[in-house]
């Protein structure tokens, strides 16, 4: 399991396996949230599975599906409040990474300052600079400018 953290409260990881939820709950990970569409691709693992391996070992179980290449205001609208309400630490997960620390990154322009967004993501492996318009518009938007 290729775990990347983001902070202190979220990490974000490629697609996991029911074995991996065991993992997570074993590193203290609270929640595990799904941004990966369920039967998005061939082979992945059910959401119902892990889901119930996310109860099993004791994690609130949070699915937030997102499509690919797609992230509409309305899926950080759904986000932000997760990740400001859900137990901490958080493991957020889809096919690579990517869409979670999207997520992260635009819900975090809307209360953070822009630069120590990037500057984390990119420590976690994300090169986020190409979202920089969308960041200062959901800063803008929400009174962080």
């Amino acid at each position: 399991m290729d775990i990347r953290k983001i902070d202190d409260h979220i990490s974000v990881a490629p697609q996991i396996t029911v074995d991996d939820v065991t993992e997570a709950g074993r590193l203290g990970f609270r929640t595990l949230v799904a941004n990966r569409p369920d039967q998005e691709e061939p082979g992945q693992p059910a959401m119902a599975d892990l889901e119930a391996a996310a109860k099993a070992n004791g994690m609130a179980w949070i699915y937030l599906p997102v499509e690919s290449g797609n992230i509409t205001d309305s899926d950080v609208d759904a986000f932000a409040p997760m990740l400001a309400q859900a137990d901490k630490p958080i493991l957020a997960f889809c096919r690579s990474g990517t869409r979670c620390s999207v997520l992260w990154a635009l819900s975090s322009a809307r209360t953070m300052p822009i630069e120590p967004i990037l500057a984390r993501a990119g420590q976690a492996g994300y090169d986020l600079r190409g979202l920089l318009p969308r960041l200062q518009q959901q800063a803008r938007q929400h009174g962080n400018s």
